[in-house]
C-alpha cells in the first residue's frame, strides 16, 4: 500500500521539477491517472494558484519506476483570475505525458447549478468491502494489480459468477465506492485534486470489461481529460461512475464521475483507450 500525499512528492521550482514514481501505483505499468498527478501537482506548484480547475493530458510513454522523471512547466497565459499551464513530463529525455492545466483564484463569483444526479444505490456505510465479501465465502481477496491496494473499496452490487460471466451479459458499466488508504484526503487543494484525477482515469477499463470479459486484449488510455467542479478533502467516500458509449476500430470512448457520499459532482471526465492484444493478461 503506498500513500498518495507521499508517492506524489516532486522537488524543484522555477518551472522544472524531479520526481520518482512508487511501484504501489502499478497497473499495466504506472497508472494514467497516477502519472497525470504529476503533471497536476507540478502545475500548481509552478502557477501558486490555491485551486486546480482542469487537466487535459496525453499520454506518450510507459514510464519506468527505475529512473526519475523530469517535469517542465511552462505559462501559457496568465490573468488576474486564472492561469493555463503547459506540463511536460520526461524520462531519460523521452517523452511520458504532456498537459494543458488551469489553475484559479478561489471566492469567485457567478453562476451555480448541480444537474448531475448520483445512482441510486447504497451508501458506503450499509456495504462490506470486497475483503469482506469474499472472506464470508471462504475466499482471499489477490487483486491483479498493486494499484488496487491503495484503495478501500466498497462494491454496491456484487456478483459471484464475475469471471465466467458471458460477454455483453451486462452493459458497459462501472461502479465502487472508494476511499483512498492510509490517507484518505488532503488539505492541498492540488493534492486533493489528484485522488480524483486517479479515479476519473481507472473508470475506463472496468466499465469496458465489465461488459466484454476478454483476456487477450487491453485497452491503456491514449488521453484524459478532467475537469474538477468541487475540491472537498472532507468527502473521504468517493462514489465512482464510469461508463463506455461507445467502442470501434480498437477506439473505446469512456466517461467517468466522481461523486461526494452526499451525492454531490465533484469531477467528471472523459477518456480514450487504445485496444493492444496481450498474452492472456486480465485487469
Amino acid at each position: 500500500m503506498g500513500d498518495l500525499g507521499i508517492d506524489t512528492t516532486i522537488t524543484g521550482g522555477q518551472g522544472r521539477y524531479a520526481a520518482t514514481m512508487s511501484r504501489h501505483w502499478e497497473i499495466w505499468g504506472p497508472q494514467g491517472g497516477y502519472v497525470a498527478s504529476f503533471a497536476l501537482r507540478a502545475a500548481g506548484a509552478h502557477c501558486g494558484l490555491p485551486r486546480p480547475a482542469s487537466i487535459v493530458g496525453h499520454f506518450l510513454g510507459v514510464a519506468s519506476f527505475d529512473e526519475p522523471i523530469d517535469i517542465a512547466c511552462t505559462t501559457l497565459r496568465s490573468a488576474k483570475t486564472a492561469q493555463s499551464v503547459h506540463v511536460s513530463i520526461t524520462q531519460q529525455d523521452r517523452p511520458i505525458f504532456d498537459a494543458l492545466v488551469w489553475g484559479t483564484v478561489t471566492g469567485l463569483q457567478g453562476l451555480e447549478h448541480q444537474y448531475a444526479t448520483m445512482p441510486h444505490f447504497p451508501s458506503w456505510s450499509e456495504l462490506p468491502t470486497i475483503q469482506e465479501r469474499l472472506e464470508s465465502v471462504g475466499e482471499k481477496w489477490e487483486p491483479w494489480f498493486p494499484f488496487w491496494e491503495n484503495f478501500e473499496q466498497r462494491p454496491p452490487e456484487w456478483r459471484t459468477d464475475w469471471n465466467e460471466r458471458a460477454p455483453g451479459s451486462q452493459p458497459p458499466e462501472w461502479s465502487q465506492w472508494l476511499r483512498y488508504a492510509p490517507t484518505s484526503s488532503f488539505d492541498d487543494p492540488w493534492l486533493d485534486a489528484c485522488r480524483l484525477l486517479i479515479i476519473v482515469d481507472v473508470g475506463s477499463w472496468p466499465s469496458v470489461q465489465a461488459h466484454h470479459n476478454v483476456a487477450d486484449i487491453i485497452a491503456p488510455s491514449i488521453d484524459l481529460a478532467c475537469e474538477f467542479h468541487r475540491i472537498d478533502p472532507k468527502a473521504e467516500w468517493l462514489f465512482a461512475l464510469g461508463t463506455s458509449p461507445s467502442s470501434d476500430g480498437g477506439l473505446i470512448a469512456t466517461h467517468q464521475s466522481v461523486f461526494a457520499d452526499d451525492g454531490r459532482l465533484l469531477a467528471s471526465g472523459v477518456s480514450q483507450l487504445l485496444c493492444r492484444p496481450t498474452r492472456g493478461q486480465r485487469g
